[in-house]
């Protein structure tokens, strides 16, 4: 009797072909600051699970799970120690605040947690709604919600810049 045995390529492979897919997910999820924490935690869990991966899995999706895991566990962490300051600021950034100054990743860090994460598994990772619902623990209507409110307050926030060239 012929059995078909399944090779799994090389985890160096996964971590290449990866990567950069996790890295954006990470910076979108924990911000810039904690990215490389969030990437390094992402692959060290997913290099001890890896050998009992089922030949048919979504790798990506598989990953960016794991890095939403890992986010969270360095948000919650960050969360928990004090920041030090140099001097308080004269004003809060509330109301006054002009939004159209901040930068794409502040602008997405800026969003709340579930539309942040729906937004970078989606249009970072390129993963459908019904695997980021997974993720999220919510519906597929759910998710693609959180990912259209996170994309039209990006709209309304995130400056934009006319490109000279498109009005010669």
């Amino acid at each position: 009797m012929k059995t078909t045995q399944y090779f799994q390529p090389p985890f160096e492979a996964v971590v290449a072909r990866h990567g950069a897919t996790v890295l954006r997910v990470a910076r979108a999820v924990v911000g810039p600051t904690d990215a490389d924490d969030a990437w390094s935690d992402t692959f060290l869990a997913a290099m001890q699970a890896y050998p009992q991966l089922p030949a048919d899995a979504n790798v990506e999706a598989w990953l960016v799970t794991i890095a939403h895991r890992k986010a969270i566990d360095i948000a919650r962490a960050k969360s928990r120690r004090a920041t030090p300051i140099a001097d308080t600021p004269d004003s809060p950034g509330g109301e006054g605040a002009d939004h159209r100054d901040l930068d794409l990743d502040a602008a997405v860090s800026a969003l709340p947690p579930k539309q942040r994460q729906a937004v970078a598994y989606h249009y970072l990772a390129g993963l459908p709604y019904a695997e980021i619902a997974t993720i999220l623990d919510s519906s597929v209507a759910a998710a693609r919600r959180a990912a259209a409110d996170g994309i039209a307050t990006l709209r309304r926030t995130y400056p934009r810049i006319d490109n000279p060239r498109r009005s010669q």
